[in-house]
């Protein structure tokens, strides 16, 4: 006798939201998520790989995004913390490029203009940013500053009557070859504190190169910046940029975010992993019939479901403006460490084919190294996380 044959995408659980979170969300915001989800599959995933092995962003997207109108949910549109996370894992969930072209734009230069700028810059800039009609980058990390940056940067900003000079360079900053404003973080010479500036990219001395031969997150335009005695107005000072803690009050906020792209990653390895294994026949037989098979996708599974979890919860705290920043630093630590675990399961179910990207999971399991690196790297938000349960500070 035959055997019947299995439809991949008629399973209960296809989906891997294996505890129905989302009927958490109200029925507005789970229609919102859908209508997401469906315009991804349409417009994102179809051409995700392909840009990917080319290592250019689909410039062409970004009209159709703004169409969409996802920047900025939960301030402009009202939306819940936790749809605006299960949106971000669902543009990883498609292409985790894309999604960070967004959590750049949207989280962290959106970010810094909601949470920094004084109400008059907000209603002069806003308007044009959550159009996507002025396409935004970030920038604090620099060549020589990671996560220490938060001591003050090498990057400095000297005051010169109603301008300000800023010199340095800055490293990782994605979007940065084609934006057109760029929040900078430089040291106040005078005062030694972080201040945050609104940079127009076509102001005289400044330069963005784009970073080449990158393993993750190809489709990223990340870029070096140098700063050459660029003068900016007094006026494109962000009036709440004053300190690093004022910075750290967006990179809260996006670290969750980070965080949700590591649930986004790894419901895209278990989606490919699943339907992998359903379908592809060894000895005989679907590769889901073998048993270490299915104990691995549910270790994917179980590592994703626990993910979500936290960050449900996270969420939630973040709606009643209860979440604290150690809360953000563990949840950043843990659901990227289950993502590496997750990601290298559905690399090994697919074999060979998993180190190609025609099959999808190659591209998923290199964009999972970013994800574990970016917004702190796991041992920075772990001696964070340590520290609020010893009361001792590991690191300086």
């Amino acid at each position: 006798m035959g055997q019947t044959a299995i439809d991949p995408n008629n399973l209960p659980y296809a989906d891997g939201d294996f505890y129905a979170f989302e009927e958490v969300l109200s029925a507005s915001e789970r229609a919102r998520l859908h209508e997401v989800r469906d315009w991804l599959a349409k417009e994102v995933r179809p051409i995700a790989v392909d840009c990917w092995n080319r290592g250019e962003f689909p410039m062409e997207i970004i009209p159709k995004l703004a169409e969409l109108d996802v920047v900025s949910p939960v301030r402009r549109q009202g939306y819940s913390n936790l749809l605006a996370g299960l949106l971000h894992a669902e543009f990883t969930r498609a292409d985790t490029s894309i999604a960070t072209f967004m959590g750049v734009h949207d989280g962290l230069f959106t970010g810094s203009i909601e949470a920094l700028a004084s109400q008059e810059q907000q209603d002069a800039w806003l308007p044009d940013i959550y159009s996507l009609k002025k396409i935004g980058a970030f920038g604090l990390t620099e060549p020589l500053g990671g996560s220490d940056v938060a001591g003050g940067t090498r990057t400095t900003a000297i005051r010169d009557g109603g301008s300000w000079i800023l010199n340095g360079a800055k490293r990782w900053i994605g979007n940065a070859t084609f934006s057109d404003w760029v929040v900078i973080y430089a040291r106040d010479v005078a005062d030694n504190q972080v201040k945050g500036f609104l940079v127009d990219t076509t102001l005289e001395g400044y330069q963005a190169t784009k970073i080449e031969n990158k393993i993750s997150l190809r489709t990223v335009q990340n870029a070096d910046i140098i700063l050459d005695n660029v003068v900016v107005p007094d006026e494109f000072h962000l009036k709440g940029a004053n300190s690093f803690k004022d910075t750290n009050k967006v990179l809260k906020v996006t670290r969750l975010a980070v965080a949700w792209q590591a649930v986004g990653q790894q419901m895209a390895a278990f989606d490919v992993a699943r339907r992998y294994a359903v379908e592809r026949h060894q000895f005989g037989k679907p590769l889901a019939s073998y048993q270490l098979v299915q104990e691995q996708l549910v270790q994917i599974l179980g590592n994703t479901v626990a993910s979500m979890g936290m960050m449900v919860r996270l969420a939630q705290l973040e709606d009643l403006g209860a979440a604290k920043d150690e809360q953000s630093a563990l949840a950043k630590a843990f659901t990227t460490a289950r993502m590496r675990e997750s990601v290298a399961l559905g690399r090994g179910i697919l074999g060979g084919n998993g180190i190609v990207t025609d099959y999808e999971m190659a591209k998923i399991f290199a964009d999972a190294e970013a994800i574990y690196s970016y917004e702190g790297t796991h041992e920075i938000n772990s001696l964070v996380t340590g520290r609020a349960i010893t009361g001792i500070a590991a690191f300086v």
